[in-house]
């Protein structure tokens, strides 16, 4: 068997579709490539759509857990990452939970109906350096991560910290201090 060649898109339900469009438009920097009263279509790049929005007034966002939990964009990279965070904040769109996992860097957010998603940056240029730190005895103690505070992540790119220190986890970082 074959892998796929790449994610295509993901599609939500809702009984609320210009709330939810809005939401997408604006954490994506999405366009609109197609919309009726029933279904809308979001695109970011050369794909047709990256995300569907069906309108169903029957529709009633279940409370949590959900069996998924969230899906997750990749940004350019941490200034890329921290100004969407900041475009985001400034329209009132803000993370719930900002954490380095050591593979990424990831800012967390929920779009109007519940449904979770992630912007992150990867860690690390090269795989063999992920996979080192797979084998590490960090990740093997805390699997989920170190938070991140937004705010000194900014002081610090701004003032001209490598990237790479800023992108290395906490605990990583203070050991090998």
């Amino acid at each position: 068997m074959a892998p796929p060649l790449k994610f295509a898109h993901v599609v939500y339900r809702t009984n609320d579709l210009p709330r939810l469009r809005h939401w997408y438009l604006t954490t994506l920097d999405a366009s609109v490539a197609f919309e009726n009263d029933f279904i809308c279509f979001l695109t970011y790049d050369d794909e047709h759509h990256r995300v569907a929005i069906v309108n169903d007034r029957r529709f009633v966002p279940p409370g949590r857990p959900r069996a998924v939990d969230h899906v997750a964009y990749t940004r350019r990279d941490l200034r890329d990452l921290l100004d969407t965070h900041d475009r985001l904040k400034a329209v009132g769109i803000e993370p719930y939970w900002t954490v380095n996992h050591g593979p990424t860097t990831s800012f967390y957010y929920r779009d109007p109906d519940g449904n979770g998603v992630e912007f992150q940056v990867d860690n690390y240029a090269r795989r063999e350096e992920l996979h080192r730190f797979f084998r590490s005895r960090y990740f093997e103690d805390n699997p989920i991560g170190v938070d991140v505070d937004v705010d000194d992540l900014r002081v610090r790119l701004d003032g001209g910290e490598p990237i790479e220190s800023l992108l290395l986890r906490a605990d990583v970082a203070a050991a090998a201090e």
